[in-house]
């Protein structure tokens, strides 16, 4: 062997050659295989938490509650990113196709749930194979308000007056709870109102409150401080029992609407084949923020009942909704249109 053609390898040769090779093998793998062959990295970069609605809504407020904990704790950068539309399946889809790498979360509620059935085969993506739970954060009911200057003051006013002349009934957006409820009492009571679909909650409130529409079927911590106020009446609440900071609102059960019980819930998913230990890593300290006091007092004066819950006992609660509301929806016939 020729020794000049071939020189030997010193030790501080071989540990760079090594390193060398270790990151040329690391270069070819997947983003999510990186992440995790870099032990510690991450995050090492932003977190886009999509939110598939406008700033202000439901959806937005629990996100931005949850987003500025995990900063704060996990010196985590969380930011929002809001994405409406499509009967919140933009967004969703969006996720649905981003890198499994822990960088793009989805804020998802019932109305994903509800559009697997809804939006079957149409909506870009599908919500068990595409997306993998993460957390869950809280709930809430569906509230039925009206202008305070409104002469309909009940249920039982509401059905009268629609059926005396057509009512404009907003919602945050085809698919979403509040029109999933809106067409439940409508096919429970035969009530003839007038869809008027929204990009999110807060608009078809500004509306309501400028005279523009009759009545509004709204998720309840986006309508709670306008009630509170007195700009907004109250009809009904979709819970079993009256709100502690609405005790004089019925229940949907005490204006003769039993069956008319809804509970909106939101959560986050990521992109399927995220890896499970990055997923467990991030639903736990979601679910620990949840968890703390400061941050379950904040969520219930917003309206929210806390719920907390990791990433298997979210996935089965989710799978639960998705059988729940497809059997409604078909039993009840409810269309998107």
């Amino acid at each position: 062997m020729n020794r000049e053609q071939n020189p030997p390898v010193d030790d501080a040769q071989r540990r760079r050659l090594l390193a060398a090779l270790g990151a040329a093998g690391i270069c070819t793998l997947a983003p999510w295989q990186r992440v995790l062959a870099q032990k510690g990295a991450w995050p090492d970069r932003p977190i886009s938490y999509v939110v598939p609605f406008p700033p202000g809504g439901l959806t937005d407020v629990a996100a931005r509650q949850v987003g500025k904990a995990l900063n704060d704790a996990e010196q985590w950068n969380i930011v929002i990113e809001n994405r409406p539309g499509g009967s919140a399946n933009i967004g969703a889809a969006h996720v649905s196709h981003a890198a499994p790498d822990g960088y793009t979360w989805l804020a998802i509620t019932l109305s994903h749930a509800a559009n697997a059935t809804l939006f079957a085969g149409k909506a870009g993506y599908d919500l068990t194979r595409d997306l993998t739970p993460v957390a869950g954060l809280a709930s809430s009911p569906i509230m039925v308000v009206v202008n305070a200057k409104s002469s309909i003051k009940s249920m039982a006013d509401l059905a009268r007056a629609a059926a005396a002349k057509p009512l404009a009934a907003g919602s945050s957006g085809n698919g979403t709870p509040p029109h999933l409820t809106l067409a439940l009492y409508q096919k429970l009571t035969g009530t003839p109102l007038m869809h008027v679909p929204y990009k999110g909650g807060a608009p078809s409130l500004t509306d309501l409150i400028g005279g523009h529409l009759d009545v509004v079927f709204s998720n309840y911590p986006e309508s709670l401080s306008h009630v509170k106020n007195g700009s907004l009446r109250a009809l009904a609440i979709t819970t079993r029992e009256r709100s502690r900071d609405l005790p004089d609102v019925p229940t949907v059960a005490q204006a003769g609407l039993p069956d008319l019980i809804v509970e909106n819930f939101t959560g986050v998913m990521a992109p399927a084949n995220t890896p499970p230990e990055l997923v467990q890593r991030i639903g736990g300290a979601i679910v620990k923020q949840i968890s703390q006091p400061a941050m379950q007092q904040a969520l219930q004066q917003l309206g929210f009942v806390p719920q907390p819950r990791g990433p298997a006992e979210f996935g089965t609660y989710l799978r639960s909704e998705v059988d729940r509301w497809a059997k409604i929806i078909h039993d009840a016939n409810i269309q998107i249109a």
